[in-house]
């Protein structure tokens, strides 16, 4: 049977001659009729208070008035369309102009996933950078085995080489070449009596009961998923209603300074002649951790308002659809 739905509010007059002219074309027109009151939620009367009363026959839809003539040749239209889709075995069209509206299994994951993404992103966020830190952890208390898993995990994700990573529960909180230049702390080589050139041994050392354990993480990766969770959860107790960061601001403050700083370090030890006029430099962890911090701050800044603004269109889809479906079911029921 044909879906009929009438939107209306408390401040249109008139409504009964619509209901009276729709109920007089049930013998040559059959259909279901849905009244939906606009009234009964925000959402709705956000979305068509400006448009009722307005009535949905099939695909077509009347705004604001609407004659016995204009809605017989709606149901005309609408029923020609039906029987064209029925013939093209549309069964998706046939369902929605026949069967009442309703929440499918896709509906309610993306109305519930549209109200909780930042949940998701904040959890996200929190546990990779949990495990980042559950790795030394482990390790401190004796269960080996789980915490190398996890260095194992975060391997293809970072490069973990232990000059370049914060330490928990040694001496030092990091162990920087003696290229950083950085006064107060013994160095890796020093530390470990590791060559510092060599990188194969710098990321399999994890670390011991003397100097600590290394995170799975570096100090730039931890400091960016760190400033990402930060302003995520700022986000979302603003009710998600922060600007986004202008892309130019994104370039100066986020990716300026980062690609300055690890550029310079990689290009001044690549060793090709071009970039002989660079002095060798190694950065220093506060440079890393202020980097790395800016880059994900700059970037979920960025990224998030736009992800916000791509997510609301749905939400309201969603909303909307929710609250016609609750009205009509609770009048079937």
């Amino acid at each position: 049977m044909m879906q009929v739905m009438l939107y209306v509010s408390r401040k249109n007059h008139n409504i009964s001659g619509v209901e009276a002219i729709l109920a007089g074309l049930q013998d040559s027109h059959p259909h279901q009729l849905h009244i939906i009151d606009i009234d009964a939620g925000e959402t709705l009367t956000k979305a068509y208070a400006e448009k009722a009363p307005m009535l949905d026959v099939g695909l077509y839809r009347m705004e604001k008035t609407f004659t016995r003539e204009e809605i017989e040749l709606a149901f005309s239209k609408a029923e020609s369309k039906l029987q064209e889709a029925r013939e093209k075995g549309n069964d998706v069209l046939v369902r929605r102009m026949t069967e009442p509206l309703r929440m499918s299994k896709t509906d309610l994951f993306s109305r519930w996933f549209s109200n909780h993404y930042m949940v998701l992103l904040n959890l996200f966020s929190f546990f990779y950078l949990f495990m980042a830190v559950m790795a030394p952890t482990l390790m401190k208390v004796g269960w080996e085995r789980p915490a190398k898993v996890i260095y194992t995990v975060y391997r293809p994700l970072c490069h973990q080489l232990a000059f370049r990573s914060f330490f928990l529960f040694g001496e030092q909180l990091v162990y920087p070449r003696e290229l950083a230049g950085v006064e107060g702390f013994a160095t890796y080589g020093e530390a470990t009596g590791f060559d510092e050139n060599d990188l194969i041994t710098a990321r399999q050392f994890l670390g011991n009961e003397v100097l600590g354990y290394k995170m799975a993480l570096c100090q730039r990766d931890f400091a960016i998923y760190s400033a990402i969770l930060l302003f995520g959860l700022i986000f979302s107790a603003t009710g998600k209603k922060i600007k986004p960061l202008p892309w130019y601001l994104w370039l100066i403050l986020g990716l300026g300074p980062i690609g300055l700083d690890g550029f310079s370090q990689l290009l001044s030890q690549i060793g090709l002649g071009i970039f002989d006029w660079l002095p060798i430099r190694e950065s220093t962890p506060f440079l890393r951790a202020l980097t790395g911090g800016l880059f994900g701050l700059a970037t979920a800044w960025f990224g998030f308002p736009y992800l916000e603004e791509s997510v609301q269109e749905n939400r309201r889809e969603m909303q909307l659809k929710h609250s016609i479906t609750e009205q009509i079911h609770s009048d079937q029921g």
